[in-house]
C-alpha cells in the first residue's frame, strides 16, 4: 500500500509509519513528496495519476470545498480522515487509532473504488464512509 499522510498531521508520524512497516507499505508525507505550497488539487490530481494511493488526513475541508471534493472523488484514491476528536488528541493517541485500525484501513483500501472517503474514529473499531 501507497500512503500519503497529509500536512495537518505531523511529518514525525509519517517517519514512523514508514519505519514501523518498511518493505512493506510506502508512507510519505506530502510536504516531502511535494514539498510545500501544493494545493489539494494539485496533488490529488498527481497521486492519482500515479496509481492507487491511500491518505491519510485531518483535512475535512476536502468534504466541504466543491473542487477539492470533485477532485478527490474522480480520483484513484482513497481517504482516511481523522474525526474531529482524533484530529485534536495527542499525537501518540493518533498513532495509536491509526495502528489500531490499520488492518481495516488496509482491507477497505483493497475493496473500494478510488474516490472513497472514511472517517477514523476516536473511540469505535468501524470505520464509517463520510458522505459529505
Amino acid at each position: 500500500m501507497r500512503m500519503l499522510v497529509d500536512e495537518n498531521l505531523s511529518p514525525a508520524l509519517a517517519r514512523a509509519l514508514q519505519a514501523l512497516f518498511q518493505g512493506e507499505h510506502e508512507i510519505v508525507h506530502l510536504r516531502t513528496k511535494f514539498g510545500p505550497g501544493v494545493t489539494d488539487v494539485e496533488w490529488i490530481s498527481a497521486l492519482s495519476s500515479e496509481g492507487r494511493w491511500v491518505i491519510l488526513s485531518a483535512d475535512r475541508r476536502i468534504t466541504k470545498n466543491e473542487l477539492e471534493y470533485r477532485a478527490f472523488r474522480n480520483s484513484r484514491l482513497v481517504g482516511f480522515f481523522l474525526s474531529r476528536g482524533l484530529y485534536k488528541a495527542k499525537v501518540t493517541k493518533q498513532m495509536e487509532r491509526i495502528l489500531s485500525l490499520w488492518d481495516t484501513m488496509e482491507k477497505q483500501a483493497s475493496i473500494v473504488a478510488g474516490g472513497a472517503m472514511f472517517e477514523l474514529p476516536m473511540r469505535s473499531s468501524l470505520i464509517a464512509q463520510l458522505k459529505r
